[in-house]
């Protein structure tokens, strides 16, 4: 074990006195050293480009104040760049965002650990999930520190990209949930189930897209995300769903009785197709009224290429309410309404923070209680599946409640594809089996997971 592993942010404490280490891309080959040194630069040029071709519009905006801040954010983001790809020892943030003193307290934390072992903090040498962490904060700190276009997202192009080139898929799905409301008071409990059961699993490979492991590409849907689910049912290698069933239903059976509310909270992941799931997934609930409140949790900055910010969501309604379609305009008109009166979004700074959840109970106080208000939070995708299990070299048979680490805050689920080498909670075996018939199972996004805790 590494002498770092007894902690995660200085005094802080956690609940395990053994974990495994984490995942670092010190090793050359590994996947953590060549998603570091092959992809990370790639995110950094588009960045730059991004900011190049809207060269005119700050000019048109801010005028020639506009154009030397377009130069600025340039030129600090191929200085982060060429840091990176010469394993330079990370430097403090020097903006004045609510969070950067407890990003440099963090850094300086880490610093004083490595430094007793005469290791520096740097690139190839950190913990993984810290360094992305990382090189997104400081491309937002290159933004922050270029006013007047502070405000520009360097990866709004491709998140909109993914939007419009999933438009058949956007069109079925929305389609379906509009005739499903039509019919869902008929439905029985059986019935019921078996839509719950099949719009789940769409939410599952809407996260196949994840545009910050796959730069070049955008990974479009385009087939009908309805047409491919009993083909891709024995890709799901750990399938609670019977868990979010039984919570939601016994709840709603009782509900008169005993609940007033049932609160279902997303911790979103990407914007574009996978946004559209999340928020078909959503409106059913209330109409089936499996759940009576919705809160949605996405990122105060651009991060990780696609992830859902507030202005993402507001984009893609508006693109639906302006599509030709009627049963997509139908969607943005409802969702509008709803994020007016009875969905609710929120973001927090600590979801762009590079602490594991295991901590949050200690750095974000006020976040961890309004998640202990919720029946089911849903965790979505592998970025906050690495968050919640520490991005560690578990065995695979570690139990999921283990690996979390003392985050309990009320039933969760983590609803991931695989693309990162992080899994507990297989069976004896079965991540063996898999390997020796695929041996690049965990990086894909072929396969998939739901993981219910249900313990407090």
């Amino acid at each position: 074990m590494e002498e770092e592993e007894g902690a995660e942010a200085g005094p802080l404490a956690v609940v395990m006195d053994v974990l495994p280490p984490r995942m670092t891309p010190k090793e050359e080959g590994s996947l953590p050293y060549l998603r570091i040194k092959d992809q990370t630069p790639t995110i950094l040029t588009k960045a730059i480009d991004a900011l190049h071709r809207h060269k005119s519009e700050f000019f048109e905006k801010h005028g020639e104040v506009g154009t030397e801040a377009e130069k600025k954010a340039i030129s600090l983001l191929s200085k982060l760049r060429n840091e990176l790809q010469t394993d330079k020892p990370f430097l403090p943030l020097t903006d004045n965002c609510l969070d950067a003193d407890i990003w440099n307290k963090y850094l300086e934390y880490h610093h004083t650990l490595l430094n007793e072992n005469n290791k520096k903090i740097s690139w190839f040498q950190s913990p993984w999930l810290y360094v992305e962490c990382y090189m997104y904060r400081r491309i937002h700190e290159a933004l922050v520190l270029s006013s007047p276009i502070s405000y520009f997202d360097v990866f709004k192009e491709s998140k909109e990209r993914n939007f419009f080139e999933s438009q058949e898929a956007i069109k079925t799905l929305c389609s379906y949930l509009q005739d499903l409301k039509k019919r869902i008071e008929n439905l029985d409990e059986k019935q019921l189930k078996d839509e719950f059961l099949k719009l789940f699993q769409i939410v599952l490979w809407g996260n196949k897209c994840d545009l910050a492991l796959s730069p070049n590409q955008s990974i479009p849907q385009t087939s009908s995300p309805l047409a491919v689910l009993e083909d891709l049912k024995p890709y799901i290698l750990v399938n609670n769903l019977d868990y979010l069933w039984s919570l939601l239903i016994s709840r709603k059976k009782m509900r008169q009785e005993t609940f007033s509310i049932t609160r279902v909270d997303f911790i979103m992941d990407n914007a574009g197709f996978e946004l559209v799931t999340d928020l078909v997934m959503a409106d059913f609930l209330l109409a089936s009224k499996l759940a009576t409140e919705i809160h949605f949790h996405g990122k105060s900055i651009p991060w990780f290429v696609s992830d859902t910010n507030k202005n993402d969501i507001y984009w893609l309604i508006e693109q639906l309410k302006a599509a030709n379609t009627k049963c997509m305009s139908e969607c943005g008109i409802n969702w509008e309404y709803y994020l007016k009166h009875s969905w609710i979004y929120q973001d927090h700074m600590f979801w762009t923070l590079p602490h594991e959840y295991c901590t949050m109970s200690q750095v974000a106080t006020d976040l961890y209680a309004e998640l202990e208000k919720s029946n089911l939070i849903l965790f979505k995708g592998d970025l906050n599946y690495r968050k919640l299990v520490g991005d560690r070299k578990w065995d695979f048979t570690v139990p999921f409640h283990q690996a979390l680490n003392g985050f309990h805050p009320a039933p969760l689920c983590s609803i991931r594809t695989l693309k990162t080498e992080v899994q507990v909670g297989l069976a004896p075996g079965q991540g063996e089996e898999i390997t020796d018939t695929d041996p690049q199972w965990m990086t894909t996004g072929k396969y998939g997971i739901f993981q219910f805790d249900g313990a407090l």
